[in-house]
């Protein structure tokens, strides 16, 4: 009997252990956010012009400092390394992330430097054609900081994976000096090379907005380490209004069409990767049309049926990118083309400009999009609507300065940009 008893008592008080467990367990799990990764940074890829590539000796046995401006703050992130154009494999023998102390420089904040693993080793084999991240670190960081992601090789890739339109400063020198908080004698250079982005772990309803486009997203008349394109601009307008927290991703590629390629791939080759598959998107917003444009005209291809052919494979393009964005839950923000004439590379013609006006009347009137960022109207001069006001161009009367981004961060719609209804 008493033995009985003991039985009964020991499965009671099991049970209420057990009991006790669970709900400590479920307690603490409903205390928790449900989190998920984002995109905080982030930059289109291509293989660079030879003028842009990184001599080989400045990747043997050599370190690579490169600084870049994240939208979000937090505390635990990755990055992704890309090898998507390489020819070969990819040998990153080690690599490091800190915060930077201003953008420019190649000081680091060492109470923040975080040695990176992949897969807990300190070096990693990238196929070719792949990107891989690296294993997640803690590093807190506020919203609009500089990150330093430093990498050190033993030998140069095959091909170069690389965004040349950085608008930042990049920094090298010999040795493995990932881990040193200064490079004194570091040689440096503008462009950004084998990095594709930052993701930081976000609250599941914070999302972000990728702007993919042609140099005037890329930042074409941005002042080099100052963070001024339309997208940081963005990114900044968001933070001073007090919106939710929300990404900003700029993917523009400096010559970038929508139909062919350029210096780069064209753009509806390149909208799965620089757009849907990114972490966290809910939007984006795509500015294309300049150089398809200019380009038929300075190709001398301006007979009326090559520019109706011209218009309508845009505008099916642009459906199909769309169409693609919604299958994902993605809504997207189509942007007109913002004026360019007086540009001495298009020297566009009246039957130009009167394509650039029927593709704006489409994208501000069609339907397609979810929004409308209605950069021509932005920038335009009020008094010569095919003319960027005086004011707001950088004297090629085709780029914008960094008042006329001012003004395009500016007209893009914030609050199509605080909900998304297309179901996932």
């Amino acid at each position: 009997m008493r033995h009985a008893q003991k039985q009964l008592y020991t499965l009671a008080a099991s049970l209420l252990l057990t009991t006790a467990i669970s709900l400590t367990t479920t307690a603490h799990a409903a205390a928790q956010p449900d989190w998920h990764w984002v995109s905080s940074w982030g930059a289109a890829q291509q293989i660079p012009e030879p003028e842009n590539m990184l001599p080989a000796a400045n990747w043997r046995d050599a370190s690579l400092r490169q600084i870049v401006h994240v939208s979000l703050g937090g505390s635990r992130v990755r990055v992704r390394f890309s090898n998507v154009f390489g020819g070969t494999p990819l040998f990153i023998d080690s690599a490091s992330l800190a915060r930077a102390i201003a953008p420019g420089k190649t000081d680091i904040d060492t109470e923040t430097l975080q040695a990176l693993k992949f897969s807990g080793r300190s070096s990693v084999m990238i196929p070719a054609g792949s990107e891989y991240y690296s294993d997640a670190v803690n590093l807190q960081h506020a919203p609009a900081s500089d990150l330093a992601i430093s990498m050190y090789f033993k030998g140069e890739p095959v091909r170069q994976t690389s965004h040349p339109g950085s608008r930042a400063n990049s920094f090298f020198t010999k040795g493995n000096r990932i881990l040193d908080p200064i490079w004194q004698d570091a040689g440096k250079v503008a462009h950004w090379y084998q990095i594709a982005d930052i993701e930081v772990q976000a609250p599941r309803n914070t999302g972000a907005v990728v702007a993919i486009g042609d140099s005037i997203t890329d930042g074409h008349g941005a002042t080099t380490d100052g963070n001024n394109r339309w997208p940081d601009l963005l990114s900044a307008r968001l933070m001073k209004e007090g919106m939710p927290a929300m990404a900003v991703v700029n993917t523009g590629i400096g010559g970038g069409r929508m139909l062919r390629d350029g210096t780069g791939p064209n753009l509806a080759s390149r909208f799965d990767r620089d757009v849907i598959l990114r972490s966290g998107v809910t939007h984006a917003i795509i500015m294309i049309g300049v150089n398809d444009l200019g380009g038929q005209h300075r190709n001398g291809d301006d007979i009326p049926e090559a520019r109706k052919k011209m218009m309508d494979d845009l505008f099916t393009a642009h459906r199909q990118l769309v169409e693609r964005a919604h299958a994902h839950g993605i809504c997207v923000i189509g942007a007109t083309i913002t004026p360019y004439t007086g540009s001495d590379y298009y020297r566009p013609g009246l039957n130009n400009e009167e394509d650039r006006q029927a593709v704006n009347a489409w994208i501000r009137n069609s339907g397609v999009f979810d929004a409308v960022a209605d950069f021509d109207a932005a920038i335009r001069d009020p008094a010569q609507a095919e003319y960027i006001r005086k004011d707001y161009h950088n004297g090629d009367f085709l780029h914008p300065s960094p008042a006329g981004f001012l003004a395009m961060a500016n007209a893009v719609p914030l609050p199509a940009l605080q909900k998304c209804e297309i179901g996932r």
